[in-house]
């Protein structure tokens, strides 16, 4: 297979920018916190619809 290299696939994968602790570590909590507010965020709106719901008598 002449398209097949260890050579270059090892050369390609010098190129490779690999991140920096710090920045692993803060995209990392960046992640986390996005992902909690937005738990929180539709967790609210889930409860203030059903209570929408139960106010007008749709579900019991």
């Amino acid at each position: 297979m002449k398209w097949f290299n260890l050579s270059a696939i090892f050369k390609e994968i010098g190129k490779i920018r690999w991140p920096k602790k710090e920045d692993l570590l803060n995209d990392s909590v960046q992640v986390v916190l996005y992902t909690a507010f937005f738990a929180v965020f539709f967790f609210i709106c889930q409860f203030l619809v059903s209570l929408f719901l139960k106010l007008i008598g749709v579900i019991a």
